[in-house]
């Protein structure tokens, strides 16, 4: 399994999950309005518009899924901006 990690800005967050969705990810949570310094510098939460804002998301998923997200989703954050990190990790069913 796979854990993929983006934080991208609250403006093209619509556009990350529609990829997840269309690569066929089940689920993900997002945490929106999340401060931390970047490339852009230091990013807060209470930024006066909703583009200068971002948003962090995760999800776990298999390595099929996960590949089609990693190849979608690298080029909108070469357009936009954002990060994505991909790490493996186990999964406990209960």
């Amino acid at each position: 399994m796979k854990k993929i990690e983006i934080v991208v800005d609250n403006t093209h967050l619509k556009m990350v999950l529609d990829i997840l969705e269309s690569s066929g990810v089940s689920g993900y949570t997002v945490i929106k309005d999340i401060i931390g310094k970047g490339d852009r510098g230091l990013v807060l939460a209470d930024e006066p518009f909703e583009g200068l804002k971002n948003s962090y998301l995760f999800t776990v998923c298999n390595d099929e899924i996960a590949n089609s997200v990693i190849a979608r989703i690298g080029p909108l954050l070469k357009r936009y901006g954002g990060a994505c990190m991909v790490s493996d990790v186990g999964w406990l069913v209960y």
